[in-house]
């Protein structure tokens, strides 16, 4: 068994890239939809799988970090990584969509390295709240992380999540979430969200007893930095860690980056042709 090497940030920059590069040109050509949700959170997946999470090329390793990814819609980006670094088959992620096991919203697959199904929104984080605290009582020390969506975080399902973690110290949850101020249908702030409080998440955490900070979410040595310091043993905070990553929905395709209607569709050849965050 091998590890997963950890790349510095440099090398993480240029992952990031060739992993948003990978879910556009896949995406486009297969007619899979979901492309905006899934590039903003390209760096998060990136500074995770390539330096923070403990993982090896066993993807079923007892002792791995598990990610549960709540978003599951906005999954392409997952699926490259996963094929990155070998769990995936070549031939699984470039039949994405025409007929491969890979699914439109994630499901279930140890072997592949995804961890739970989470189709149906508010679910990822109270099973990862379920998984840190069996990793609690059975004295592992596997971390578990989640990554979220904005529009998700309206799902009080979450909430109740948050407390039970809060309740139980569980230290060992890490989550993450995509604050691209985009939902499906509208801007957060044209749907459920106060107005005028389109920031308020981490003070929302740190009410519910999470240990909270915001960083660019597209800056992935931020984003590193800040995880790692959640990592950190001992830190004193005997809590739910949860980082506020502000991104943009579509990043890495110019015509697609904060456009509601983008949630799920594809861009023609003219809108490709404004130009791209990668090459």
């Amino acid at each position: 068994m091998n590890m997963i090497a950890k790349l510095c940030d440099e090398d993480l920059i240029k992952k990031a890239a060739f992993i948003r590069k990978e879910v556009v040109e896949v995406c486009v050509k297969n007619g899979a939809g979901h492309i905006a949700p899934s590039l903003s959170c390209v760096e998060i997946l990136t500074a995770l799988y390539y330096n923070l999470m403990n993982i090896s090329n066993a993807p079923r390793w007892e002792d791995r970090d598990r990610l549960i990814f709540s978003k599951a819609h906005g999954c392409y980006g997952l699926y490259a990584s996963l094929c990155d670094i070998g769990y995936i088959s070549r031939g699984d992620w470039e039949n994405f969509y025409k007929g491969s096991f890979l699914s439109g919203c994630i499901e279930k697959s140890p072997q592949h390295g995804i961890e739970a199904s989470c189709g149906s929104l508010g679910h990822g984080l109270p099973l990862a709240a379920g998984i840190a605290f069996g990793a609690k009582l059975q004295k592992k020390n596997y971390k578990t992380y989640c990554i979220i969506g904005d529009g998700e975080m309206q799902e009080g399902s979450n909430w109740e999540a948050l407390q039970f973690a809060a309740r139980h110290g569980l230290s060992n949850l890490i989550i993450i979430i995509d604050n691209n101020s985009l939902q499906a249908m509208d801007f957060l702030e044209n749907i459920l969200t106060v107005e005028g409080r389109k920031d308020d998440l981490e003070v929302k955490l740190k009410a519910f007893g999470c240990s909270a900070e915001t960083c660019d979410g597209h800056n992935v040595s931020q984003v590193r930095k800040t995880l790692a310091k959640f990592c950190e043993p001992n830190s004193g905070y005997n809590a739910p860690r949860a980082l506020v990553a502000k991104t943009i929905k579509g990043y890495g395709l110019k015509c697609m980056e904060n456009v509601p209607k983008f949630h799920f569709r594809i861009p023609t050849e003219d809108e490709l042709k404004r130009g791209n965050r990668y090459e």
